[in-house]
């Protein structure tokens, strides 16, 4: 693990100091960025040419990240200082073996290995950390599955052991739904369904993550800082909207940098940790975690100073170098600049080379602006940017930030330009 540092070097020069982001997608692109404004050496990897991060790389790689080979060739050929996961589609063995052979894998390969599956999570919450969580269950058999969610009780939630972004979970209301969950599970999971969870279903206030910085101090030891919790809401199990701070009482979010302490001490490393919780009055659950930036972290980008965005944060930790922060009832606090908030631009057709438009009408809206990830290809649903407000009021930012997002047109090369049904969709943010 990196040491606490006091000097960079250059990058493509000998004294350079170099990352490896496995994953260049619009949250490695942020970390690139901001390792580009530190004079750190980035290189990227995907499974796709041209990918965000890629494009404000110093070099890139395409290959398959589950295969074993590619990975210690890529890193053999570099030797990064730290190499930094960004998606979950990665050879878990290579990477313990990389990391046992001296190679800085953030936060850790164990952290990664737990938090890339479900049951090694849930389990980690529950056994390792001891905070509480909502109540669970496991099948691997449709039969299984209708006795997990009798136990669980209905309503409740289905999900694929290793999955992401809300792709193979299903809301169960009834008997009735088991069988489409299950055929969700099994058909749409982006890793493994061999295995389903049932989670139950907690009528929360809100949805937060608290993104959790494990980094050195001026005395060299490792200490926990916690920016204000993050709310956000999902469509489809995938986030949709964040603003921060989010609206919780000061017993809960007393309760909220308690849980997250424990996990991450538990997890270990260094870097931020977005811990997923459910907040009700002054109750909260933990629900999963993160051992990177988090996408509903990306409001941190206006609500935090330069270069202390979540990104920021981040790659100061991997790097060794210190964060600001003072200590009130016993946590290490991060000061919040203004509240901000964001909403996403998806697209709603697929096709290659997407292009957008009402970018005048949405730039024009005071104390907001977009970001724009840069993919090469769109498909339904799929993030192509993010809509960023702030103001002196949460709830004004959220509103501002839907504006700006609906504003945005997009079409791909065989289809039309469409907006974001901004009349027909169900507005959440309340």
């Amino acid at each position: 693990m990196i040491e606490p540092r006091d000097e960079l070097g250059t990058p493509l020069t000998d004294s350079a100091v170099k990352i490896m982001l496995l994953g260049s997608g619009e949250l490695g692109k942020e970390i690139a960025i901001e390792a580009q404004r530190l004079g750190v050496e980035v290189v990227a990897v995907d499974r796709y040419a041209n990918a965000p991060a890629m494009q404000v790389a110093h070099r890139s790689y395409v290959g398959n990240m589950k295969d074993g080979d590619f990975l210690w060739s890529v890193v053999e050929r570099e030797e990064p200082d730290a190499i930094i996961p960004e998606v979950e589609a990665i050879n878990l063995e290579a990477l313990f073996e990389l990391e046992k052979d001296g190679y800085f894998v953030v936060p850790n390969a164990r952290a990664t290995w737990i938090a890339m599956h479900r049951e090694r999570t849930r389990e980690t919450l529950v056994r390792e950390a001891g905070v509480p969580t909502s109540r669970y269950a496991y099948a691997t058999t449709l039969d299984e599955l209708y006795d997990a969610c009798e136990k669980v009780g209905y309503p409740c939630h289905t999900k694929a052991i290793m999955s992401s972004s809300g792709k193979g979970s299903y809301f169960v209301r009834e008997p009735e739904d088991v069988p489409k969950a299950w055929e969700v599970a099994k058909k749409k999971a982006r890793g493994s369904a061999d295995k389903i969870i049932v989670e139950e279903h907690i009528d929360f206030d809100v949805e937060i993550t608290e993104l959790a910085v494990r980094h050195y101090d001026e005395n060299g030891e490792i200490v926990t800082t916690f920016p204000k919790p993050v709310g956000h809401y999902q469509i489809d199990g995938d986030y949709h909207a964040s603003w921060q701070p989010a609206e919780i009482s000061e017993k809960a979010e007393r309760r909220v940098y308690e849980i997250a302490k424990k996990i991450t001490d538990v997890l270990g490393g260094l870097g931020i940790f977005g811990v997923e919780m459910f907040v009700k009055g002054d109750e909260v659950w933990a629900n999963e975690v993160s051992p990177r930036p988090h996408d509903t972290g990306m409001v941190t980008l206006a609500s935090h100073p330069a270069g202390f965005s979540e990104f920021g944060l981040h790659l100061r930790a991997v790097l060794g170098l210190p964060i600001p922060g003072e200590w009130v009832d016993g946590y290490r606090l991060f000061p919040i600049l203004t509240p901000a908030a964001t909403h996403v631009i998806k697209a709603n057709q697929e096709g290659y080379a997407p292009r957008f438009r009402g970018l005048f009408r949405a730039l024009s809206v005071p104390n907001a602006t977009i970001r724009l990830f840069g993919k090469p290809e769109a498909y339904r649903g799929r993030r192509l940017g993010v809509a960023l407000a702030w103001d002196k009021e949460v709830e004004r930012a959220k509103r501002r930030a839907e504006e700006v997002a609906h504003k945005v047109e997009l079409r791909t090369r065989r289809g039309e330009w469409q907006g974001q049904d901004y009349e027909k969709r169900k507005h959440l943010l309340t």
